[in-house]
């Protein structure tokens, strides 16, 4: 299993080790110890979800209130979705900043976010099944959102994605720079400290 470390910190792209034969592919997609080495604490499990998404379906940006947030371990169990983490903690030295990574079912790979960091996707194909680990069950009214067309933070969408695929939930969710405006955002110094209450380290 190998980890890289994402532009936006304290978020990682996983690449599991695929052993194959004519049976078929084995593979070990989560692994707590490893992961807890990586990010300094384990990552406590309380709800696992799934979703199913045609092509140019996009969900998020998505975060919750933090504490005690909602940190994210995702991959794709069929076809692919390009998956982003948004920096969305005021204050933060990437703040605004989003990266990117492929989930499919070819390299298997998974994403994991910390808390307090937006988290989105688009499908890349029909039937895309996507998994997400989580830290914390859902809880509505700690639920917030980005509109994920924001040009402040200007998520690229590539062309294999086709026709974009919004809900209203998204699409009326505000801007980064209102809803920081709004006070709705979580700040760097926040999460630092709910960060180091769980013995990652600052980050900074």
């Amino acid at each position: 299993m190998q980890f890289r470390e994402l532009k936006v910190p304290h978020a990682l792209e996983i690449t599991p080790v695929q052993r194959g034969d004519d049976r078929g592919v084995f593979m070990e997609w989560y692994r707590h110890d490893l992961l807890a080495e990586q990010v300094g604490h384990p990552l406590t499990l309380r709800q696992a979800n799934t979703s199913v998404s045609r092509r140019g379906v996009v969900r998020g940006i998505h975060y919750a209130d933090i504490p005690i947030g909602q940190a994210k371990y995702v991959t794709a169990l069929r076809g692919a979705v390009l998956d982003f983490v948004v920096d969305i903690r005021v204050g933060s030295p990437t703040f605004g900043q989003w990266d990117s990574v492929l989930l499919d079912d070819t390299d298997r790979r998974a994403i994991y976010l910390a808390e307090g960091l937006g988290h989105a996707f688009v499908a890349l194909t029909d039937d895309a099944t996507v998994s997400y680990l989580v830290s914390d069950v859902y809880r509505p009214e700690r639920e917030h959102g980005i509109n994920p067309l924001d040009p402040d933070v200007g998520l690229v969408f590539p062309d294999a994605a086709g026709d974009l695929i919004l809900s209203p939930k998204d699409t009326d969710a505000p801007g980064l720079l209102e809803a920081s405006d709004r006070g709705l955002l979580p700040t760097w110094d926040a999460a630092n400290d709910f960060y180091r209450s769980l013995n990652y380290g600052s980050g900074a």
